[in-house]
């Protein structure tokens, strides 16, 4: 097929292109490097399926109609604004990007008949209230513009899929963390956390540490991304992915860290946007997909920490 990966050199997009090409279909990146880097796609801009690297904007229709000229079969959405922080310091970045820049998208999908796989979050829920976790009808809240935002760009997706029957999938991926992804500012606890670990610093947590995160290895993400792509049969729906398992703030710290001692508690940057519990119900994933995580919390994490060791001029 021919496929455009949004967003495709960001920490997610730079897994899900890889598996892309490794099923051998054609590639098209297009993303602003505002979040992602060149670096993370590096090794695959030689592959004879690897087809353009466009350092462009989804605001750009004229960028946007060039790309989808191809005769493209599947847009995976990924380019948005993602960091929280970001989005209360400065919502309109986050509304034209995640919202404008979504509507652009969608526009030259229903132009050209192509499927859209949109990459929404977990951050669009309210806390998980039992150990049964968060399924998809589980209550949204948007305690967050980025979580507005997503929330608003998952309405406009869905209804191109009731108004014009345009291929459509809602994904809602937990926690995601791995290799390629960022280690400072919002990057993900999980590289943060190994990255000071690994500088001897103190590793900071916010507010009491008893808030939960689901985490999804990031192989795992985009194993379940891309197949959302390939499925005809979760068109229309909203389907969510992670491990099924929760931990505290202060139990993942206890993981990384080599003593106890470097663990700090400090003041919550954005307490209003913090969700106590997340915990991913991936049970529709799995019986509409046959998806399910492969990739254990503490396999992941020493993972993430062999890469961090070999890159660390990336990271």
């Amino acid at each position: 097929m021919n496929i455009l990966v949004t967003g495709g050199a960001g920490f997610i997009g730079r897994w899900v292109t890889k598996r892309l090409l490794d099923d051998g279909h054609k590639v098209w990146i297009i993303d602003d490097l505002s979040n992602g880097r060149k670096e993370n796609i590096e090794e695959f801009l030689n592959r004879e399926n690897f087809i353009e690297f466009v350092h462009g904007d989804i605001k750009d229709i004229n960028t946007l109609e060039k790309l989808f000229e191809n005769k493209l079969d599947i847009c995976y959405h990924l380019g948005a604004s993602i960091n929280v922080q970001d989005s209360i310091d400065d919502p309109s970045t986050t509304f034209d990007n995640d919202v404008v820049g979504t509507f652009n998208v969608l526009e030259k999908c229903r132009k050209y008949n192509t499927k859209i796989v949109f990459m929404s979050t977990c951050m669009v829920y309210d806390k998980a209230e039992d150990e049964t976790g968060i399924a998809e009808k589980h209550p949204t809240k948007p305690a967050s513009p980025y979580a507005g935002s997503k929330i608003s760009g998952e309405n406009m997706v869905l209804s191109y899929w009731y108004t014009y029957g345009l291929p459509a999938v809602v994904i809602r991926p937990f926690n995601t963390y791995g290799p390629f992804q960022k280690t400072g500012g919002e990057g993900g606890v999980v590289a943060i956390f190994i990255k000071r670990n690994l500088e001897g610093k103190t590793l900071n947590i916010y507010g009491d540490g008893t808030q939960t995160r689901d985490l999804l290895y990031v192989e795992d993400c985009a194993r379940f991304v891309v197949e959302a792509g390939y499925s005809k049969k979760i068109n229309g729906e909203i389907i969510n992915a992670g491990l099924g398992k929760d931990i505290t703030i202060n139990d993942l710290a206890l993981l990384i860290a080599d003593s106890k001692k470097q663990i700090k508690h400090v003041p919550h940057i954005h307490p209003q946007s913090e969700i106590k519990k997340l915990l991913c119900n991936y049970s529709k994933a799995k019986r509409l997909l046959g998806w399910e995580p492969k990739v254990s919390l503490e396999e992941g994490i020493e993972r993430t920490k062999e890469w961090i060791k070999e890159n660390w001029g990336l990271v």
